[in-house]
């Protein structure tokens, strides 16, 4: 698996076009979710349904298995009402990967149950804290595999496109949004991501404790030629974007985030 930097997809891997997507962006980062949901082809429906006003660039099913609805340069509607690093509407210059998973889970007796009241056993539930939260919750945990892509994919993406950060869907709309929740193991992705010298594996006894008992190209390929190289050309993202209903936002018109950020894909990621 690979990005073709010409089309600005991965290789070898199911394309579903979704309706739901904007125009040409230059992506500065990464927003992990999670899809709330059961299985991999709900959520690929619904994020090709223009009724749902939603959608992101790849979908991780719990057996690892991708699917990509949108080009890593074309806007999708993935982090609604959002904020970071001084720029309102995330959806201009950022790639959305959702992880299927329940999210968060009730406990009633000694059963856990999603709000689509799917029950999981207990070796499926992670019992943690929220990092925006006062008390732990029970959580969906995400499987081994699910992490691997995940890690895989960041390193390609942040090397493919000098990405400058790797967040969360909570990180960006605090309060409103609680994914992808702690059960997925944010830092060490963005570690890894950014630390060539970190290890290429995430167990998943690691990245959390669960309640219960018991010819592929990453970001290491130092020898592909930047994006600048291939022919790609510099644009400052634009300055309104209309579609707030779809998660899009505003941003100031000459703001110097974006010269710094275009500066960044001349120079380097600094």
């Amino acid at each position: 698996m690979r990005i073709n930097r010409h089309n600005h997809q991965l290789t070898n891997v199911p394309q579903r076009e979704t309706p739901n997507r904007g125009g040409i962006i230059e992506p500065c980062y990464l927003v992990f979710h999670f899809t709330a949901g059961e299985s991999i082809q709900s959520a690929v429906d619904w994020f090709c349904n223009p009724e749902s006003k939603a959608s992101a660039h790849l979908v991780i099913g719990r057996d690892g298995r991708i699917i990509q609805l949108a080009p890593f340069n074309v806007r999708t509607w993935h982090a609604g009402r959002s904020h970071w690093e001084g720029v309102s509407g995330l959806n201009q210059c950022s790639i959305g990967i959702e992880m299927v998973n329940a999210g968060r889970l009730s406990k009633v007796g000694g059963s856990y149950f999603s709000w689509f009241n799917v029950e999981y056993a207990e070796n499926e539930v992670v019992e943690a804290e929220h990092k925006f939260e006062n008390a732990a919750s029970y959580w969906h945990a995400y499987t081994e595999k699910q992490l691997e892509c995940a890690a895989e994919l960041a390193d390609m993406l942040v090397n493919t496109y000098n990405l400058r950060g790797i967040v969360g869907h909570d990180d960006i709309a605090p309060g409103r949004k609680c994914d992808p929740g702690p059960a997925f193991p944010l830092e060490k992705v963005r570690s890894r991501a950014f630390n060539r010298h970190e290890p290429k594996a995430i167990p998943v006894e690691d990245a959390f404790k669960s309640t219960g008992n018991g010819d592929a190209v990453t970001g290491n390929d130092e020898s592909a030629p930047s994006p600048l190289m291939m022919g790609m050309a510099l644009s400052i993202p634009e300055a309104v974007d209309r579609k707030s209903s779809a998660g899009e936002g505003k941003r100031e018109r000459g703001n110097l985030m974006d010269w710094l950020r275009a500066g960044r894909r001349v120079f380097g990621r600094q």
